[in-house]
């Protein structure tokens, strides 16, 4: 999320932009659905929530002509024409209006290259809903390049957007990733970096800027979560270094050089250090409440000499208790998921609403898997602490960041799969037993709108309602002062 050391590589970030621009709708196609009609996106046999938007998609084929698609749900039937199928928001609702628990049928046709083409698939809905609004920064695929960025607000019923911070309205000023409390739309924050940033805390609709620092800590707050009282926070403070590989495949890691983790007590403005965390000889990083707010889990590793052994580092994960009364955070940690043991890397833990579930991701090293291939989430069974990589949703390139939809049936994750470049938000449903369907990506207006993005979708978290903020709250709360918070006894 945040970068202490920025380092402006104009000329590497810009040839890796241009590596995503290139031919576009050959990318795209290429990552599109099988069969003798590929489309894209790739909506076949997928499980949706009845309140999505619209799953506009394009057949993603040379010489497509006399497009023909039918979609039939429940007796009731919608045939469009064209290569480009995008459904108005009305009609859409009103086909799905009694499909949840149903199958969509689909039936298409076409002449390809002059042939006649027919295919057909299925469209799952399911009767578990979608909190609906996604929040999301968008960047420059580099990330090297901190400037143009903005956090947007989307409600992923429909195509509605809403900006809720940019940097017009801060000086241009870096701002980082927006985080949902227990996924609640009046209870989230973000950063806005710079002389006059500070991290904005939403709760109960009431905004804050906040100077999340003290004498002693490494850095200000950097990755973190809130606490389901609204009270504390709990975060890291990380001294970080971005860098690109020199290796073939690899492109570009961050790595801390120092990290500890503190607490942050909104009520009283006060920064509870952990001094039994604070050692030097361990980095500790990531960490996330358990779902009643009686836990916390981090990632830890040994302290090593970065860049030169960085992919020794790799960091297990663990579990502590928290007093809710005091913020503190207990002197034993028990170790939940073991690097060693799995030889690979922990990081970016979330549990899920109801307590059954922690969802987190596996790569071969380090706290920066947005270009590592090989990482995978992993899904804990709470109630049994059994771990298993979730192989059965993995793409071709790094599946990330992930967040729970507040009834712990949906998550949505950053994944380049496809192009490799341009991390994008893909939802999949996830059943009472741990059993997940096929991820969808977060449909668009335009059924071209992947093929011409040029920014990556950073960090999408999920709200059950709009934060009600927009970049006017934001243009005020930079322009504040800033509270500050003292260190506790």
């Amino acid at each position: 999320m945040r970068h202490k050391t920025i380092f402006l590589f104009l000329l590497a970030a810009a040839c890796l932009s241009l590596q995503g621009c290139g031919d576009r709708e050959n990318a795209t196609a290429v990552a599109g659905s099988e069969g003798p009609l590929v489309i894209y996106p790739d909506y076949k046999e997928v499980t949706i929530p009845a309140n999505i938007a619209p799953l506009n998609f394009r057949y993603a084929m040379k010489g497509v002509r006399k497009a023909r698609t039918t979609f039939t749900v429940d007796g009731k039937s919608v045939t469009m024409k064209g290569a480009e199928v995008e459904w108005r928001v009305g009609a859409w609702k009103a086909f799905l209006a009694d499909a949840a628990g149903k199958t969509i049928q689909v039936e298409a046709s076409a002449e390809v290259e002059g042939k006649p083409v027919s295919d057909s698939w299925r469209i799952f809905v399911s009767e578990d809903t979608i909190d609906g609004y996604l929040t999301y920064r968008l960047i420059e695929p580099s990330y090297q390049m901190f400037n143009e960025v903005s956090i947007v607000e989307r409600c992923v019923e429909n195509f509605d957007e809403v900006v809720i911070c940019d940097y017009k309205h801060t000086d241009n000023a870096c701002m980082n990733c927006h985080v949902h409390g227990q996924s609640r739309g009046d209870y989230s924050l973000y950063y806005i970096r710079g002389p006059h940033g500070g991290a904005i805390l939403n709760k109960d609709g009431e905004l804050r800027k906040l100077t999340l620092n003290t004498q002693g800590m490494l850095s200000g707050t950097v990755y973190g979560e809130l606490h389901p009282s609204g009270r504390f926070g709990v975060f890291s403070t990380n001294v970080i270094i971005p860098s690109f590989h020199s290796l073939a495949g690899e492109r570009m890691e961050v790595y801390d050089t120092a990290s500890d983790l503190t607490v942050a007590d909104f009520d009283n403005n006060l920064m509870i250090n952990v001094p039994h965390v604070a050692r030097a000889d361990k980095f500790e990083t990531f960490p996330c409440f358990s779902a009643d707010g009686e836990a916390v889990y981090y990632c830890v590793a040994d302290t090593l000499p970065v860049p030169q052994e960085i992919q020794n580092v790799k960091y297990d994960l663990v579990r502590a208790a928290f007093d809710a009364n005091s913020g503190r955070i207990s002197e034993q940690a028990d170790t939940v998921w073991s690097a060693r043991a799995h030889d690979a890397s922990a990081c970016h833990p979330k549990a899920s609403p109801d307590g059954r579930w922690l969802m987190f991701s596996a790569a071969n090293y380090g706290t920066f898997p947005l270009f590592h291939t090989e990482c995978t989430l992993q899904l804990m069974d709470l109630q049994t602490g059994e771990t298993r990589p979730m192989t059965e949703i993995k793409g071709d390139k790094s599946d990330s960041y992930h967040s729970w939809s507040s009834n712990s049936r949906w998550f949505v994750f950053a994944s380049k799969r496809g192009d490799g470049q341009y991390g994008k938000p893909y939802f999949c449903h996830l059943d009472a037993d741990g059993r997940t369907t096929k991820p969808f990506v977060l449909p668009q207006k335009s059924s071209r709108f992947y093929g011409y993005n040029l920014k990556s979708f950073n960090v999408p978290d999920l709200g059950d309602s709009s934060t009600g903020m927009t970049v006017r709250d934001a243009k005020r709360m930079f322009k504040s002062p800033s509270e500050s918070f003292k260190q506790a006894e």
